[in-house]
């Protein structure tokens, strides 16, 4: 099997593809996915950099991906959700990563029938990113009509799904991103969009929910709460991840406005409504770039570069 691993932290240009590794063996509820596309987290360039070595003590080599799409091979005994030869979509287990590979070997939970309307290509977008906006927005945010919803970095992977659910779940969607996302962004949903960098949260008023993608100057947005709303920080200052991480564990001290941070762990059933509203159109991927399995490190910098809209794509 070859799949792509790093055995020291570093630049993109550590990451390689290692031929002749052994496939993991198949338990009896477990299923043999054959990945036909694979999504690059954009928050895997710290991560393989080192610069979350103290948060999540990974072990090297270590692979890349969370996220896949493509066909089961083999499927064991127990397993009733899937069968061989069926087009399946899914994450890796909670914590781990090795998704952009040939092949991947998950429990049944961790996977779901793909969306029919989309290419694997295009869905491969969507299983980690969609299911994280998917759980915060309507299992903990539960975002209501009317509301006012808040997205800072919604050009991203998870961006881009939150500004779309947001709009769909008839909120008034405020993006923050890029200029050169701003109407496009519009296209996708937002009721108004700003340059993050000419615009202070500040002057933007007040949200119910605030989904942040970036992890820097988390006081001043979560000011900007009202009374009983919710901030989702679901990225940590890359610079200073730990201070992050201490910032929001203190943060629930303060009871008038509610954090929620969470590491997405999503279920079959959240698997399962993401390729619903995919198929009814409410959601749609968005694809920055494919690229094949040997350019990954090519994909590594171009996320460094920034401004990448949606997920990049691999094929093995």
């Amino acid at each position: 099997m070859r799949a792509v691993r790093y055995g020291r932290y570093g630049g993109p240009d550590v990451l390689s593809v290692v031929d002749g590794l052994t496939p993991p063996p198949v338990g009896a509820a477990d299923v043999r996915v054959r990945v036909s596309a694979a999504a690059v987290g954009g928050g895997e360039a710290p991560i393989r950099a080192g610069r979350l070595r103290r948060v999540l003590r990974q072990r090297l080599p270590a692979g890349t991906g969370v996220d896949f799409v493509g066909t089961v091979a083999q499927a064991g005994p127990a397993v009733t959700r899937a069968s061989a030869g069926d087009l399946v979509w899914g994450v890796m287990p909670h914590g781990t990563f090795g998704s952009i590979a040939e092949s991947v070997v998950v429990p049944q939970e961790r996977i779901a029938a793909a969306p029919a309307s989309v290419p694997a290509q295009e869905a491969a977008a969507l299983p980690a990113s969609g299911t994280t906006a998917l759980h915060a927005l309507t299992r903990r945010g539960r975002l209501r009509p009317g509301q006012r919803l808040l997205v800072r970095g919604a050009a991203g992977g998870v961006g881009v799904v939150a500004v779309q659910l947001g709009a769909a779940l008839g909120a008034h969607v405020t993006a923050l991103a890029g200029a050169d996302h701003l109407s496009w962004l519009g296209g996708l949903g937002a009721s108004e969009a700003f340059d993050h960098r000419s615009t202070r949260v500040q002057d933007l008023g007040r949200f119910d929910v605030i989904l942040d993608l970036v992890g820097t100057e988390m006081a001043p947005l979560r000011s900007r709460l009202v009374r009983g709303g919710t901030l989702f920080p679901l990225a940590l200052d890359p610079g200073r991840p730990i201070r992050s991480a201490l910032w929001t564990a203190a943060g629930g001290l303060d009871r008038r406005t509610r954090l929620s941070p969470f590491s997405n762990d999503p279920s079959p059933q959240e698997l399962e409504e993401l390729a619903a509203l995919v198929d009814e159109g409410a959601v749609k991927p968005v694809v920055a770039a494919v690229l094949s399995m040997d350019d990954i490190a090519q994909a590594h910098r171009m996320l460094e570069r920034g401004g990448v809209r949606g997920k990049i794509i691999v094929t093995p």
